[in-house]
């Protein structure tokens, strides 16, 4: 991943985002690289120390979470959903990463 591309980054230019994690590869990848730029979930537990899901949401704050029901569903319904943002695609540097 380039500098450029860092979570911090994402959450610099987006605020909130969902981040959409297409494999088990993927989404290790993400706690290792949130870990890594001192993201930890709002109980203060570092990414290693949590299991995976397909989607986490990251704030400003530097607080991951899991995204529940309602937020999935948020995720495609209404006019102002919420920035996703595909993981794997980001990684790969290509441009059109938002889900």
């Amino acid at each position: 991943m380039s500098e450029n591309r860092t979570i911090r980054n994402l959450v610099e230019q987006y605020g909130k985002v969902y981040v959409y994690l297409s494999s088990t590869e993927i989404a290790e990848k993400f706690m290792i690289l949130a870990e890594h730029e001192g993201f930890t979930f709002a109980d203060g537990v570092k990414p290693s120390q949590k299991h995976i899901s397909d989607i986490l949401s990251v704030s400003h704050d530097g607080i991951i979470s899991y995204v529940g029901f309602v937020g999935r569903i948020a995720l495609g319904s209404g006019t102002k959903k919420p920035v996703c943002i595909d993981f794997e695609k980001y990684l790969d540097g290509t441009d059109n990463y938002i889900a």
